[in-house]
């Protein structure tokens, strides 16, 4: 999760909600790492998931995760929760709930609907309050 805390601080200087995530293999070594890039690269789906998704997927050159665990210091949104489904990630742990959009646990469980086809670990709570206080003070600060 410290690695994660990084990319989101990274993200926050970059003008972007500060939420950062790392893959990890099935020994716990890291295959990437990144944060939110929605401003910087004028993207919507630019979310520190699916950044993180992708660039593994291009350095593994595979889309499928099944022995990986995603760390991410906000809850995923659907968008993310669907695509960390899609990409059959192991675990997903993270730090802070999102009471607005989380679609893990928070507002939504997509992870245990009938949509879902994929069985996802998921460990809640990690530095959640380092998490949640970033993300705060960050929105505090904003000017949007």
């Amino acid at each position: 999760m410290d690695e994660a805390l990084r990319e989101a601080q990274a993200s926050s200087q970059r003008g972007d909600v500060p939420v950062g995530a790392v893959l990890l293999d099935g020994q716990g070594k890291l295959i990437v790492a990144g944060g939110n890039r929605r401003e910087q690269d004028h993207d919507p789906s630019a979310h520190a998931e699916i950044v993180v998704l992708r660039a593994a997927g291009q350095k593994l050159k595979k889309w499928r995760f099944p022995d990986a665990t995603l760390i991410v210091t906000l809850e995923p949104c659907a968008m993310c929760a669907g695509a960390i489904l899609q990409a059959r990630v192991k675990r997903l742990v993270y730090g802070a709930d999102d009471p607005k959009a989380g679609a893990v646990r928070t507002v939504a469980n997509l992870p245990d609907s009938p949509l879902s086809f994929h069985h996802l670990e998921v460990v809640a709570g990690i530095r959640e309050s380092a998490c949640r206080i970033l993300l705060q003070d960050w929105f505090k600060n904003s000017v949007r």
